[in-house]
């Protein structure tokens, strides 16, 4: 409230854009809070806010009913970005200075200097009041039961959405409570088997346009083994594919279909549109392919 009333923002702001919902947000501080106002009953409309806010957030248009922590995520996230202390650059995965959000670190460091390298990191892009009052920082760690190895990440929240205990509403539960589901260890077992997806990019820019690539990738239909790709020594990783989702056409135009494997053992079906026809799992190697799906072997 003191940061606004005072227009700190001002001083600070390396973006482009102008501060306008800050500025609207801050007149309904001010007005909230003027000591000067000789009726301390009277309302205050924050209409202009509101009409500023659903212009740059149009999601919010409208008379529906919307809710209130995505109106929360919304309302920070645009204020942070109007009131950015760094200079925005967007950068993509090619270049150079590309610095994902989320950042696997060696074991060689401690935790707490994982986390601290990985919040100045965050900094470097993202620098506001919002982040100062509202941003921390989320650690998960993954234990291999087979090989050993941890691996650990860290994600910026501005909330936790917490798991509400199972039980009656008569009986309730306490915030202590979700914040131990929350926290709680999970086992990876066969009911939850990781499921990878592979998009084969097919669009890809020429000199003049976006052309379609043709090739005919050949892909395992079982035993894919993704071990040679993590971490040394881990062993085979083993994937089936259960799904392939086929794109055919041009750039334009074009149609999708699906190609899934049965629960019930009958082998693969295509489905296209409204027609599901069986088919032998060789049709399934085409240049069409576009998507895999590919779930970890019990």
């Amino acid at each position: 409230r003191d940061y606004c009333l005072v227009k700190a923002y001002r001083q600070e702001m390396c973006s482009r854009e102008e501060p306008h919902l800050m500025e609207a947000f801050s007149q309904v501080l001010l007005s909230l809070w003027d000591v000067n106002e000789e009726n301390h009953n009277t309302e205050v409309n924050p209409g202009k806010f509101y009409s500023i806010f659903k212009d740059a957030v149009p999601y919010f248009s409208g008379y529906s009913q919307q809710d209130a922590q995505e109106f929360l995520r919304f309302l920070l996230d645009r204020l942070h970005c109007e009131i950015n202390r760094r200079p925005y650059v967007r950068l993509t995965s090619l270049d150079p200075k590309y610095k994902p959000s989320t950042l696997f670190l060696t074991l060689s460091l401690r935790i707490d200097e994982q986390a601290s390298a990985m919040w100045k990191r965050h900094l470097e892009r993202d620098d506001s009041k919002i982040v100062d009052l509202f941003t921390g920082q989320l650690r998960s760690s993954l234990h291999c039961s087979v090989c050993s190895h941890y691996s650990t990440c860290f994600d910026v929240f501005c909330d936790l959405s917490l798991p509400v205990p199972k039980r009656s509403a008569a009986g309730g539960g306490s915030l202590r409570e979700c914040l131990d589901l929350f926290t709680q260890e999970e086992k990876l077992d066969e009911e939850n088997a990781p499921v990878i997806v592979m998009h084969l990019n097919r669009f890809a820019m020429s000199r003049y346009m976006v052309c379609r690539s043709t090739v005919c990738v050949s892909f395992p239909l079982t035993s894919l083994d993704l071990g040679p790709y993590g971490p040394v020594d881990c062993g085979p990783v083993l994937y089936d594919l259960y799904a392939v989702c086929n794109h055919s056409g041009t750039v334009n135009m074009g149609h999708y279909t699906a190609c899934c494997l049965e629960n019930d053992g009958s082998g693969w079906c295509c489905y296209n549109d409204s027609c599901v026809t069986p088919i032998s799992e060789n049709q399934l190697q085409s240049a069409q392919a576009y998507v895999l799906f590919y779930q970890r072997r019990k």
